[in-house]
């Protein structure tokens, strides 16, 4: 597959994503953008250096002048970049994969990349047609200025107990010092960087990877703990007993504190729990669901003026900020049990999903994928059909989701049932009517 991804650039670094390839990208953005001020930081993958050094050394090459920000974590590129401080950002990263990839994420302004600028990038980086320029590059420490905006946002008042779980990654040193200026007691969990991720993987969503952290928050008596991916811009949650919290269940705590005081537009994607619908709508709100992905999640969250939005990945986003920030979800999820009373536990109570599936991969050839789309459509005629990303159908007692994968050649499958027997029905029915699904099908327990 191409580095040149919907939303990034990534592979196995090595096989698939060399050096030069940083400097390629260096040359091309730079000429996509001529003499623009960019300001560039990179995570704490053991490859990261070799690729970013070569990402600005393109950069310069091409005219542009380069802040560079040394080692920082994703959201800090955004508060770096935010409000036309910069003309562009680049994060030397692969984000929550494993420690053997790499990747470059970039922005123009303050929106992420639409598929047309990356389409451009990549013709101009395969083409070599690069404007020559001379650039410059200089160190940029923005941690002071980011920590010091937390500071300003949330206090320093005395508060709870936290368990900051690290994972290693680029949030190690940053998250448990913004949670203590806040004034929490931390207690920390893999928070010593290192790239080659030797505690867990970088993803916290496969909530197998969570089992220290919920013993630590047990341990400590804690309020709860907060698990970082490896560039720091995905959260996920264990509460006070020690139980991982699913995304949907957290952005409905972050829908109830943030409306509360009026009605907006809450962005989510389309293979959320309905938990997520219902919590808009008992709001008051307006939920506009979307594609999965972050650069489709932020552009619409940034057209509606949202006051949140969120992913099953554990991206949150924030009106008040005007990006995803794991550091700053962690935070006001402690502002918003604080002013509430109540413990995460007792918060998250009346907080509860319908049975759904996990992401199903069905391995499927790519020049295949959309015939399989169009069967499945063919095959709920009649149905309410989104044709959004894939084909979701809307089923009595549920609904099923189908689209390409964007990383594999394969196929994803979701479904949900308002309790255990219509998931079970949707499941057999999909199987007769689509037989690729059948395997993937029987390899899950059907949740309760």
């Amino acid at each position: 597959m191409s580095i040149f991804k919907d939303c990034d650039i990534r592979g196995v670094y090595g096989k698939e994503l060399f050096e030069a390839d940083g400097y390629r990208v260096g040359r091309a953005l730079s000429t996509l953008v001529p003499s623009a001020r960019i300001r560039v930081g990179g995570d704490v993958r053991l490859s990261t250096p070799a690729l970013k050094a070569r990402l600005v050394e393109g950069l310069v090459a091409g005219g542009a002048r380069v802040e560079d920000m040394g080692t920082i974590a994703t959201p800090m590129m955004y508060f770096a970049i935010h409000g036309g401080a910069a003309d562009g950002g680049a994060m030397v990263t692969a984000s929550h994969n494993p420690a053997k990839y790499n990747g470059i994420k970039f922005m123009l302004g303050d929106r992420p990349v639409t598929r047309e600028e990356m389409d451009a990038l990549r013709a101009i980086a395969e083409s070599g047609d690069f404007r020559d320029g001379e650039g410059g590059v200089s160190p940029l420490d923005i941690l002071p200025a980011y920590l010091g905006s937390l500071e300003a946002r949330f206090g320093t008042a005395a508060r709870g107990v936290v368990v900051v779980d690290a994972g290693n990654g680029a949030m190690s040193k940053v998250a448990p010092a913004a949670f203590r200026q806040a004034g929490y007691r931390v207690a920390e969990l893999f928070c010593e960087p290192d790239g080659s991720f030797p505690n867990r993987t970088p993803n916290p969503a496969e909530h197998g990877q969570l089992d220290a952290l919920r013993a630590k928050v047990i341990e400590e008596a804690a309020d709860f703990g907060v698990a970082f991916d490896g560039d720091g811009d995905r959260a996920v949650f264990v509460d006070d007993r020690g139980e991982a919290v699913a995304s949907e269940r957290a952005l409905v705590l972050f829908i109830r504190h943030l409306l509360k005081d009026g009605p907006s537009a809450v962005v989510y994607d389309q293979k959320s729990s309905s938990v997520v619908r219902r919590a808009i709508l008992e709001m008051g709100g307006t939920p506009a669901p979307e594609r999965s992905g972050h650069t489709f999640i932020k552009h619409r969250f940034l057209d509606l003026n949202a006051a949140v939005a969120g992913e099953v990945s554990g991206h949150f986003f924030f009106g008040e900020l005007g990006y995803d920030d794991a550091l700053f979800a962690g935070l006001l999820m402690g502002e918003a049990l604080t002013r509430s009373g109540r413990r995460m536990s007792e918060a998250l109570a009346g907080v509860v999903c319908p049975p759904i599936t996990p992401d199903l991969r069905i391995p499927y050839a790519y020049d295949r994928q959309q015939a399989l789309l169009d069967r499945l459509e063919a095959a709920y005629a009649g149905r309410p059909i989104s044709k959004m990303d894939g084909v979701r159908v809307e089923l009595e007692g549920g609904w099923l989701l189908m689209r390409k994968s964007v990383t594999a050649e394969q196929m994803t499958l979701r479904i949900e049932g308002e309790d255990r027997a219509a998931l079970e029905r949707i499941a057999r029915d999909l199987a007769k009517k689509i037989p690729e699904t059948a395997a993937a099908l029987e390899s899950i327990t059907i949740p309760a």
